[in-house]
């Protein structure tokens, strides 16, 4: 099996929370990213699902590891294994033989040129023998489905666990940009911190993810679409006790706040630099809401009221970078813009 085919193409959406991988087209592999290793040998035990399985409830002699933090990597070592372990998923079904690969991959547009190197050098180590890198804003662009080489301004806000991308893009460029390191991993921490201050209650990271998922809000008041309170199990700061308290959505939408107004004028500072004619392209088209944090209750219509230009949540918020950079390995020669 796969004796001809001697290069495969794979695009890679490497995000803080989920890493995705598409292959001909289809998402092969979406898994979290993270990476459980041993600590005497660094060896790799899991990957993916596995590993965030493992996540805050190893013993001593196991680390899992994010190695992702604010969008960027943060552990080269442990970022190496994960994605060679994402990789191998896509082909264990041939032993006999592993094709060189040719990868494109989604990457902050506010990256250093060292954190673009350790992408690259990442992806080289772990059986990358061509590897371009795309901005995630561009290939959100292109995985919502906006032509991004047409002489038009697009505007789009891509929130993800780690940075917040936010770009004008017209004639296949990014015009006016801001890269925010505040994102859905920032509003999981403000509701730890507020679960401990204002319920005296512990609680662990991924427990604060799902009342992010089941009760995050950017508005006190949802209406109809407001969801059923959220019951959190923990033990007491003080005491250790077990715990049972219920969440509502109004009291998680004003912890959030803080985060939500850094990301509101964050925006508004993308918009004043953004040249007049491309500007009145964007209030016409609307601005295009992507990654996970778009899917925070409320948030399109917040942000539509704070700013007068209507917020539109893509169709697909989680894979819209994995589905853009799935596009642009089929057009390479055809994107300029690919680094």
């Amino acid at each position: 099996m796969g004796f001809f085919s001697f290069t495969k193409e794979i695009a890679m959406d490497l995000g803080t929370a989920n890493t995705i991988i598409i292959s001909d087209g289809k998402i092969v592999v979406d898994e979290p990213s993270v990476v459980a290793l041993d600590r005497r040998t660094e060896r790799m035990i899991a990957v993916g699902g596995k590993a965030k399985m493992m996540y805050e409830k190893t013993n001593p002699e196991i680390r899992t590891i994010r190695p992702l933090r604010d969008g960027v990597i943060a552990n080269f070592n442990a970022c190496e294994q994960m994605m060679r372990g994402l990789i191998k998923m896509i082909h264990s079904g041939s032993r006999l033989f592993t094709p060189s690969l040719k990868m494109v991959i989604g990457v902050p547009s506010g990256s250093t040129e060292v954190e673009l190197r350790a992408v690259r050098d990442s992806a080289e180590h772990a059986g990358g023998r061509e590897v371009y890198l795309i901005y995630e804003p561009m290939a959100a662009a292109i995985g919502i489905g906006l032509d991004v080489l047409a002489p038009e301004g697009n505007m789009i806000v891509d929130i993800g666990g780690g940075s917040t991308e936010i770009a004008v893009i017209s004639l296949g460029g990014i015009v006016a940009d801001k890269s925010l390191r505040v994102a859905g991993d920032e509003l999981t921490s403000d509701i730890q911190e507020y679960m401990s201050r204002q319920h005296n209650v512990k609680v662990s990271e991924r427990m604060a993810e799902r009342i992010k998922i089941h009760v995050g809000a950017a508005l006190t008041d949802l209406g109809d679409e407001a969801p059923e309170d959220y019951v959190v199990h923990g033990p007491n700061r003080i005491t250790a006790l077990p715990m049972e308290v219920p969440v509502c959505y109004q009291e998680i939408a004003r912890c959030l706040e803080k985060t939500v107004a850094k990301i509101e004028t964050a925006i508004l500072q993308a918009l004043e630099e953004t040249p007049p004619e491309l500007y009145a392209d964007i209030v016409h088209n609307g601005i295009y809401l992507a990654g996970g944090g778009a899917m925070l209750k409320g948030l399109a219509r917040r942000l539509t009221d704070k700013i007068n230009i209507p917020f539109h949540v893509a169709d697909d918020p989680l894979h819209c970078v994995a589905k853009g950079t799935g596009i642009a390995i089929k057009h390479i020669h055809d994107y300029s813009f690919l680094m």
